[in-house]
């Protein structure tokens, strides 16, 4: 698993560093920056397969931009003259990379100052100025270095992680399929746009083989008796609505029988929500990585709390060690977050003095254990013993 994300330069974050587990909840006001730092990754995660340009970041979920809206821009703090992100693995791996691009005259894409990959035994790609006689200054050498390394290795294996990170940022109409998705990335899409393909193989590859994990789905939809695919809703829809080759199918367990079937278009949106949040922690298709902004939109305070509670679970099953990184607004959200596990973490995101964002990780000290014994930690972050709460 990726351990250790370092941002410098980058909106509003001029310099931190994250220390990640399985599951990590990021919390706090509107505008603080928690998008920030996903789309921080996924900068890095372009890098890491050699390019960083417009196309390379819509892929991954990130909002493109002009160089002067990438690159922190404080009165308190001196505009560096590049982005420096790294990642390192729980097996020691490091990557390393720092972007250049001119502020006045920015290029279709990002130029590559330094680059390092590593692991504990070989430095496949050493820091310094690149020779650009030889090299295309856009072109990242590691991504090209990686034919040269064994594909189980700690460094291959970091890359390979980087490389698939996505931000997947769910809305309603994508979800019932009345618009199209912007992209359409495995096993998902981006904002939910492929789910009833996706879930189709999901069933397929993973719930029709695992009775208890598909009842640990289906039981966070209490009205829902099965769930399929078809490649045709018939009268289910109204000429006038959209279609996508596969429809999802609900059975209502409390309507009669001749009516009781419903696509997307019509469920609770809730159900759709809980689905694409389940085929990305399980899916074998998902990346290893990856992040959902957020997560508790759309979502009931008991759902949500209750969604969350499953996801370390979910992503345990996996034998890739898959990650998630996410941000929350609902306090509830809390609730279903055990920190007493160690891969279980909660950071609260707030803007300094000089509106700098600055991430500050919440575990459970011996004075929130016993203020939790009174209280859960929704309240607790509402009656602002947690922080990250908005100053209005």
């Amino acid at each position: 698993m990726i351990r250790n994300i370092q941002i410098d330069g980058f909106k509003s974050i001029v310099s931190q560093s994250l220390e990640l587990g399985r599951v990590n909840c990021f919390i706090g006001a509107n505008g603080v920056g928690k998008s920030n730092v996903l789309e921080a990754i996924g900068v890095l995660g372009a890098a890491a397969n050699g390019r960083v340009d417009d196309e390379a970041l819509l892929r991954r979920g990130v909002r493109p931009g002009v160089p002067r809206l990438y690159k922190s821009s404080f009165e308190s703090a001196h505009v560096p003259a590049h982005i420096g992100l790294s990642a390192q693995s729980e097996s020691g791996a490091v990557y390393r990379v720092s972007l250049l691009n001119p502020l006045e005259n920015p290029e279709p894409a990002w130029t590559f100052k330094t680059e390092r990959l590593a692991d504990l035994t070989d430095e496949i790609v050493s820091d310094g100025v690149r020779n650009r006689l030889n090299l295309t200054p856009t072109a990242g050498l590691a991504a090209l270095k990686l034919v040269e390394v064994n594909s189980e290795s700690a460094a291959a294996l970091l890359m390979h992680r980087l490389q698939n990170f996505a931000i997947y940022s769910p809305n309603t109409p994508t979800l019932r399929a009345m618009v199209g998705d912007p992209q359409s990335r495995n096993p998902v899409g981006l904002a939910g746009g492929g789910l009833a393909e996706g879930f189709a193989e999901f069933r397929r590859s993973v719930l029709d083989h695992d009775d208890d994990l598909l009842d640990s789905v289906f039981e966070l939809i209490d009205w829902v008796a099965d769930i399929q695919t078809a490649t045709s809703a018939g009268s289910l829809l109204s000429p006038s609505v959209a279609r996508t080759k596969d429809v999802l199918r609900f059975t209502d367990r409390f309507m009669q029988k001749s009516r009781n079937t419903l696509t997307a278009y019509d469920a609770s949106e809730g159900a759709l929500y809980v689905l694409f949040c389940a085929i990305l922690c399980l899916s074998p298709h998902a990346p290893r990585v990856f992040a959902i902004d957020n997560l508790d939109q759309a979502l009931n305070p008991r759902l949500v709390g209750r969604l969350t509670a499953k996801l370390s679970a979910w992503l345990e099953r996996s034998e890739t060690k898959r990650q998630l990184v996410f941000t929350a607004h609902n306090p509830a959200v809390l609730d279903g977050l055990d920190l007493n596990d160690a891969e279980v973490r909660l950071f609260a995101v707030e803007r300094n003095s000089d509106g700098h964002t600055v991430v500050r990780r919440i575990e459970l000290t011996d004075e929130l254990k016993t203020l939790s014994e009174s209280y859960p930690l929704s309240r607790l972050w509402l009656m602002g013993n947690l922080g990250a709460v908005p100053n209005v």
